[in-house]
Parts: structure tokens; sequence; C-alpha cells
């Protein structure tokens, strides 16, 4: 700080305070460090040693669990050092760095944590400049995400590269608009996301390691891909007509899984039942004229004996029948019967037919005689 006298003398003027002289008060500082000295017993040798001791004492260090010791004489490196207490030479002569190689590092890109207003919760404030990129099918694409990492050659990290921290966020920068740049909006927006983290990750390890970083990266995190606001609308509208295509397509399969297989067993179904029926038909033809031609063989032995048992045959099978309706007529009545006489109506009544019958008698009596009208 620059004094100005002239306006400290007229202040002390007003308040009748001494002027100080800054001329006699370095004499007056003099005086008193050499009365101190003349005190203390041994005079400046003592004060040599202590501070040589002090000085010899500032080369003990402790390298703590999470760290690495760097010892560097002159300036280049010398030596490393692991956890627990150390010494070096004391500076300049050696002086030493403990980077932390345990800590999980990280690093925001397209984005930037904040606390709140009240410290408690976090907002984030995008950085557009670092997260929209290009995309293989010449798409644009808003991606913010988080590189995590840590020491793996606390060397390497302090001497090989200049400001390591921000070679990293670069480098994993540009490694995810590699990725990106190979990849369709599509997937990138979607189902793709793990295969664009596991690609980003592996190509920056390998751009580290040509840099000889001594950096180890544990894990490259997309935290939120969009579209740009400007057209995020739009994608919105291109995203829902995509799913209902999927969703008729899949109704649709599920139509067709349904009907086909109903189709093919009915039509299967139809094909058994006319090769049944093809059989039975077949065999039923042979059978007959099997029998058939059997008849005839008999009939031309002995045709008499034959046409009656083939009468007899008949008779049986006709009166063992319970759903024919028989009448029996005498040969006087067969020989005056009308050929087209209605022979049904001379049956007995069914039970169910008795009470309708007196009503049918008084609309038409020549009906409920059985005679013709």
């Amino acid at each position: 700080m620059n004094w100005d006298w002239e306006k400290l003398t007229e202040q002390k003027r007003r308040q009748g305070s001494p002027i100080p002289d800054p001329g006699r008060f370095g004499e007056d500082l003099g005086k008193k460090l050499s009365s101190f000295k003349g005190r203390l017993p041994g005079g400046p040798k003592i004060v040599l040693l202590v501070v040589a001791f002090l000085w010899a004492a500032s080369g003990i260090y402790i390298v703590e669990p999470d760290e690495a010791g760097v010892v560097q004489r002159f300036g280049a490196y010398a030596y490393s050092t692991g956890p627990g207490p150390h010494y070096h030479l004391p500076f300049p002569i050696e002086t030493v760095k403990t980077p932390k190689v345990s800590q999980v590092r990280r690093v925001e890109i397209g984005f930037r944590s904040m606390a709140g207003r009240d410290g408690s919760a976090l907002q984030s404030r995008p950085v557009p400049e670092e997260s929209l990129m290009l995309t293989g099918d010449e798409n644009i694409v808003d991606a913010q995400f988080i590189v995590q990492y840590q020491i793996s050659s606390a060397v390497d990290y302090l001497f090989k590269v200049d400001h390591p921290d921000e070679t990293v966020k670069s480098a994993a920068e540009a490694a995810m608009r590699e990725v990106m740049g190979d990849a369709k909006i599509d997937s990138v927006l979607t189902s793709g996301k793990l295969k664009v983290q596991t690609d980003a990750k592996k190509l920056l390890q390998e751009m580290l390691n040509r840099y000889d970083s001594g950096v180890e990266v544990l894990a490259v995190q997309l935290q939120d891909v969009h579209p740009p606001r400007e057209v995020v609308d739009a994608f919105k509208d291109v995203a829902s007509a995509r799913e209902d295509k999927s969703r008729l397509i899949n109704e649709a399969d599920a139509y067709f899984n349904d009907i086909l297989p109903k189709a093919r067993g009915r039509a299967a179904a139809i094909m058994n039942e006319a090769t049944a029926y093809r059989e039975q038909t077949i065999r039923r033809a042979r059978g007959g004229a099997d029998r058939f031609s059997a008849l005839r063989a008999e009939y031309d032995k002995a045709k008499d004996v034959t046409r009656e048992r083939l009468y007899i045959e008949a008779m049986e099978n006709l009166f063992a029948s319970p759903d024919l309706e028989k009448i029996v007529l005498a040969d006087d009545a067969a020989r005056q019967a009308v050929p087209y006489l209605p022979l049904t109506q001379l049956a007995p009544a069914a039970p169910d037919a008795a009470a309708a019958r007196p009503e049918a008698a008084k609309t038409d009596p020549a009906k409920a005689k059985g005679g013709r009208p």
C-alpha cells in the first residue's frame, strides 16, 4: 500500500499526534533487534542452528493411503514413494507432490452442475457449444455426458501432459463426436445408447494412452440425449408415428399367427374328411359289387330259393326298422285300394295328434274319416 505522507502529516497535525518519520522508524527497529541479539546466549549461532534445523525438518512429509508421492530434484523427476512417512531433501533441492491416485475424478461435457439457491439441490446449466453434435445421418443431437476417471500413473499424470484434466475433457468431447458421427440418430435416441457409451470409452482410453496421460477411464455415461429444442416437437411426432407403425405391425402379425393356423387346421380337417369319405364310398361300392356278384352266382344256381331268401331278408330288415311306419293290408283290401290312397292317414293316430283330431274332423269330415274329399 502506498502511503500519502502529505495527507497523513496533515491528519496527524490536526489531531495533535506526533508525525511518524520513516527513516527514524527503521533506525529504531534496527536498535531493538541488536539489543535482542545481545540478550541471547551464543548470539547468531543459535539462530542459525534453529533456522538450519527447521529447514532440514521441512523435508519430512506423509503420503496418505489414497495418494502417491512423487519427488522432484531440482525440478526433474527423481523417485516415487508409497503411503506413509518419508523424507526428502529440503527445498529448493527436492520437492514432493502427492496426487490422489484413488480418487474418482469427474468431468462434465455439455452441461455444468451447480448448487441450488438453498445449497442442497443440484441444478445444471446447458453448454450448447459442447453438447451439439452431428450424427452419421446428418442430424443434430444434443448429447450431455459425464466421464469418470482416475490416475493410473502419477508420474505420467504430472509430467507427460500439461493440464491433464483439460486434456481429458477435450479428448472425451472429440471421442464422443467421432462415435456420434458413425451412429444414426434413431439408434442414439433409443436402443443404441449403451453401444455409444462403450465405443466412446474405448476410443477415449486409446487416445489418452497415446498421450501417455497416466489416466484410466472408468466410465462414460450419457446423461441426456435429445434432439435440439427447435425440432424436438417434430421428432416426437416421428417417434409417435413409428410407435403406431410398430403397434399395427404387431397387431397384424398377431392376427396372421392366429388365423393362419386355424385355416390350415380347417383345411387339413376337410382333407381328412374327404379322404375318409372317399375310402368309405369306394369300400362300400366294392363290397356291394362283390355281394351282388356272389348273389348272382347263387341265383343262377337256385333261382327260386335265392328269390325267396332275398324276399325274407328284405321283409326282416323292413319290420326290424323302428323308424318306419308300417301298414299291413289283406290281399282283398290291397286289390281294392286306390293306387294313390294316402296310406299314412290310415295309420293309428299318435298320442300328440289325438287332441287335434276332433278339430280336424269338424273342419274337414272327409279327412277325419281317412277318405278323399
